[in-house]
């Protein structure tokens, strides 16, 4: 005989909701762990590396603590590679602020002449951002060399220098043509976000500054700057993470010389950690990059939180 079905229904197991928050977490986890491992780790390993005096050359591997830190401190030629670090980065950060802005008043006032888009002046300001810094660098080398470059070849020409400059071997000029080059090769990246910043500038605003009787510097100063600003930090913390990290250029350029004086704090670390092989100090000295960048990238998220706080 068929056993007849029970009247009573099984209970139903209950539903779990996740919140909004908790699917966003688990959505983003693959993200956040392809990021731990590809920056967070080796970050890890290095200063965990830097408690080390590691030289494998020698046989050496032992536990120091914070003895490379110490060491560091009072490493003058550490010192050495963060001023001319400091050097570098204020003089072409500078110069990419000032030469980005007006190649990007250049191209939207092209823009607001012609009613349309200047697409052969923004394909020709995007070449050298373009180049590879190697290329770039050697490029720029061509052109110092005291004998037959072009920059001498110029210079004679209009009378300037009577005899060629070796300007890659001379401690004061070496290190201003590695900021011209670096100028050269980034101010597009700055004129390209300034572009961007000034396309969202509403133009009534300017229609009733000129109303009121405002000039093109009073619009500038209370219109255009206070709404770029946002654009002009976040250019400033690419930029100056870049520039504190430089290393290509300068090293294809002059490897450091003449007698250390472009020597940067990366060419520093790389010459401590590939070519003398003391891999624990090395480490020591690409923490200490990472904590400036840091630093300076925190202190202008600071700037900025505080800006968009005071404009809202």
């Amino acid at each position: 005989m068929m056993e007849q079905p029970s009247g009573k229904m099984k209970p139903t197991p209950p539903v779990v909701r996740l919140s909004e928050r908790t699917w966003g977490y688990l959505l983003a986890s693959p993200a956040f762990v392809l990021v731990g491992l590809v920056a967070v780790a080796p970050i890890v390993a290095a200063l965990w590396l830097s408690l080390y005096r590691r030289m494998p050359v020698f046989g050496i591997d032992e536990f120091v603590g914070a003895w490379n830190y110490i060491q560091l401190w009072s490493d003058e030629r550490f010192w050495a590679a963060c001023r001319t670090t400091l050097y570098f980065t204020v003089l072409s950060v500078t110069a990419e602020l000032v030469l980005g802005f007006l190649l990007a008043l250049m191209l939207d006032g092209m823009t607001s002449r012609t009613g349309g888009s200047p697409r052969w002046a923004q394909v020709m300001i995007v070449v050298p951002w373009a180049i590879p810094t190697v290329v770039s660098a050697q490029i720029w080398a061509w052109l110092y060399q005291p004998d037959y470059g072009l920059l001498n070849y110029l210079l004679q020409s209009v009378r300037l220098i009577t005899r060629p400059i070796d300007w890659l071997a001379n401690p004061d000029w070496a290190i201003h043509a590695a900021v011209v080059m670096d100028v050269w090769k980034t101010a597009p990246f700055a004129a390209l976000l300034f572009l961007a910043g000034l396309k969202t500038v509403p133009c009534d605003l300017y229609a009733a500054a000129r109303v009121d009787g405002a000039g093109a510097w009073q619009q500038f100063r209370h219109i255009t700057l206070p709404l770029l600003m946002p654009v002009v930090i976040i250019v400033l913390v690419f930029r100056t993470m870049d520039a504190v990290r430089v290393f290509d250029a300068v090293y294809v350029l002059t490897g450091g010389g003449p007698g250390n004086s472009t020597e940067t704090l990366s060419i520093y670390a790389y010459k401590t950690l590939f070519q003398t092989l003391q891999f624990g100090y090395g480490s020591t000295l690409a923490t200490a990059m990472f904590l400036i960048v840091a630093v300076l990238s925190s202190l202008y998220l600071v700037l900025l939180r505080r800006y968009m706080k005071e404009a809202a």
